[in-house]
């Protein structure tokens, strides 16, 4: 299982980890304040008070054994530098940091930091999704709002063909292309742009192209 740590609990550092805890990822929640790190402990796998500026307070966290660390402070321009910096320091594979201006991102960029995002709650959204990604194919995003993304067709459309499935009536998405699991040759069939007559098998993986919110409902 992968381990995320989520440093903030503010608006999008809740709604992340919210959206990550929601999909079975264990997230790791560090945040001054003893009343929010208290309220979002049902909500995820450990959540610590503390600061993060201090490097041994993250190294006592455990967040040394993230995978990847989300910086969610950046109303705290001071804070969400020096936590990338420790973050670094500690060698966490991947250190994603929330900046509030371009001359915030700039500056958190040449600190080294994995990637720099301007977020807002739907933003969150579509970084949990990248986050869960296995691939670049997995999720990516075309235009404000709408994305691509691969994911393992849902139960719900096993046996079932594309027009009987309804999914593009009910969730107004389109599938793109259906990527049969492999045969006993070690051959994968890849059916681009299917019919509506195409079959959807339960190991089947779909491309689908929609708006996020629609394209969270499904994965849901």
């Amino acid at each position: 299982m992968r381990r995320i740590g989520i440093i903030g609990a503010g608006r999008f550092g809740a709604s992340l980890a919210e959206n990550l805890s929601r999909r079975g990822v264990e997230i790791l929640l560090l945040d001054r304040d003893g009343e929010t790190v208290q309220r979002m402990s049902t909500m995820v796998s450990s959540s610590v008070q503390g600061d993060a500026t201090d490097k041994e307070t993250l190294v006592k966290a455990g967040f040394q054994e993230c995978d990847t660390v989300v910086v969610a402070v950046g109303a705290d321009v001071e804070s969400s530098i020096i936590a990338t910096l420790n973050l670094k320091e500690m060698e966490v594979p991947s250190v994603i940091t929330k900046a509030t201006t371009d001359q915030h991102g700039r500056v958190l960029a040449r600190l080294g930091a994995s990637l720099v995002v301007y977020p807002d709650k739907e933003r969150a959204q579509r970084l949990a999704r990248s986050l869960l990604a296995r691939s670049a194919m997995d999720f990516f995003e075309i235009s404000e709002g709408a994305s691509v993304v691969e994911m393992k067709a849902p139960k719900q459309f096993s046996g079932r063909s594309l027009a009987e499935s309804g999914i593009r009536k009910a969730y107004g998405v389109t599938v793109l292309v259906i990527k049969r699991a492999p045969g006993p040759d070690g051959k994968r069939e890849t059916v681009i742009s299917p019919t509506a007559d195409e079959v959807i098998y339960e190991d089947d993986t779909l491309v689908i192209f929609g708006p996020d919110l629609l394209l969270d409902a499904i994965a849901e």
